[in-house]
């Protein structure tokens, strides 16, 4: 990995969401395999979403305006969350597969919402 030029790089939910990016951009090629283009295709935009707004966010010169981009990260968190789920009852999915990535999915929910609330204090 490069050596660490920006401020996101040393946010924890920023790491968090890259290093979730990984095996969920993996489902979207399995995906692609299946001839799901459009699931493959909208979980790599949402999973894409979550760090780069974290990512533009940092960049803001108020703590609100960050925060509001990390609300935008946050709901991106929900949007593959809810892919997820859609998946996993059309049965494309494995159960155990979908619940470890919904578990690391609400982590990152909650620890973005806890950076929003102390930006916002």
């Amino acid at each position: 990995m490069p050596e660490k030029q920006f401020r996101f790089q040393d946010l924890e939910i920023w790491q968090r969401g890259a290093a979730l990016s990984g095996p969920l951009f993996a489902l979207a090629d399995r995906l692609d395999e299946q001839k799901r283009y459009r699931f493959a295709e909208q979980l790599r935009g949402a999973t894409l979403s979550i760090t780069n707004n974290i990512t533009e966010g940092s960049g803001s010169t108020s703590d609100a305006d960050f925060a509001g981009f990390l609300n935008f990260s946050r709901r991106s968190v929900f949007e593959v969350a809810n892919i997820l789920l859609v998946l996993s009852r059309e049965k494309a999915l494995q159960s155990v597969e979908v619940s470890e990535l919904l578990r690391a999915l609400e982590e990152q929910s909650r620890m973005t919402l806890a950076f929003i609330r102390h930006l916002r204090s």
